[in-house]
């Protein structure tokens, strides 16, 4: 995968919980982080004494973080509203050349800041609340 330009990379909401994306607008920059929780199998039978982990176990979990600025009256009285009611709601990226993640999330995080001579900010932070999926692009 060569370079991709920054702005391709777009974070969507399901607005209303029935499968109809719409793209936050304002998102200057977004981020997608997966992790995955290890089973520390180690006894004193181990090989060598090196960790041993047990497979496909642990906890797995995706995280969703953007900043920008409000442009778009429709998803940004929608972000608020979510993270005020604390709903869990279908979030997808789109990630230029690679693929499509989607799943439920839930906003934990809702930040504003402004300087006195320039433009109200908002960062916004999800936490995975169920089955990530993944589409490659084609």
């Amino acid at each position: 995968m060569g370079a991709q330009s920054g702005k391709d990379m777009l974070l969507k909401l399901d607005e209303t919980g029935t499968g109809s994306f719409i793209t936050v607008a304002g998102i200057r920059s977004r981020q997608l982080a997966f992790n995955a929780q290890s089973i520390d199998t180690t006894d004193s039978q181990s090989a060598g004494q090196w960790r041993e982990l047990l497979q496909g176990g642990g906890v797995k979990t995706a995280s969703l973080s953007g900043s920008g600025i409000f442009k778009d009256a429709t998803s940004d009285a929608k972000i608020r509203e979510l993270f005020f009611a604390g709903t869990v709601r279908d979030w997808q990226v789109i990630v230029p050349d690679f693929g499509t993640i989607e799943g439920k999330f839930q906003i934990t995080a809702l930040e504003f800041a402004a300087n006195h001579n320039g433009e109200v900010t908002f960062d916004v932070a999800l936490e995975s609340a169920g089955e990530i999926t993944f589409a490659v692009i084609s």
